[in-house]
């Protein structure tokens, strides 16, 4: 009931595209300055964000974008400019909203969604589901789904103590560090996008 090459395969997939050692600077960066609580609260809120859209994608990914009339390279471009401006907002340090609305707005976008759940997760899984023959294959690709996310909530978690060892002064640094990182992967994004449309007409 179980196909370990299945799991093995899309746990990979999944884990350099979602990039859990690399989530943990943008995550610090996006939460610094908050109680220990809301920042548990919110590593949680996003890996619930990004399972929840990758779920939704991988049961009717392919009816969903079909209905909207999206392509793949609409979406990745899309994800791009979003996460660009996140990135203007670190590496400018315009990020000061009202506390409430922030808590919110990072745990949703850009952690949740484009970050972790962003379109190379998305057709990851979309195609990963489609070509899972049996239900062993089938439990073998939620199984590596659930197991991805796991790991994303455990190195969010604990990238906590890194805030208390670092100070102020180390997460103004991060935070710098982390719009540089957030910019280069948002204009890799855009131009993946726009190579597939130029490729594709």
């Amino acid at each position: 009931m179980f196909d370990l090459a299945v799991f093995g395969s899309l746990f990979l997939t999944l884990f350099v595209i979602m990039d859990p050692p690399g989530i943990t600077p943008i995550f610090l960066a996006l939460t610094a300055g908050r109680p220990g609580k809301v920042q548990r609260r919110m590593a949680l809120q996003a890996v619930c964000v990004a399972g929840g859209v990758i779920a939704v994608f991988g049961v009717l990914g392919h009816q969903i974008l079909d209905y909207l009339h999206v392509s793949i390279p609409a979406l990745m471009i899309a994800g791009g400019l979003l996460l660009l401006l996140i990135a203007l907002d670190l590496l400018t340090g315009k990020n000061d909203e009202p506390k409430q609305t922030k808590d919110v707005n990072v745990a949703l976008v850009p952690l949740g969604m484009p970050l972790l759940a962003g379109p190379g997760a998305i057709v990851s899984v979309i195609l990963a589901v489609q070509r899972a023959d049996g239900v062993s294959a089938q439990v073998s690709v939620w199984a590596a789904i659930l197991a991805i996310h796991v790991v994303l909530w455990f190195v969010m978690r604990h990238s906590l103590l890194i805030i208390r060892l670092i100070k102020d002064g180390g997460v103004v640094l991060v935070t710098r560090l982390a719009g540089m990182m957030l910019s280069a992967i948002a204009v890799q994004q855009i131009i993946n996008g726009v190579t597939q449309v130029i490729q594709g007409a």
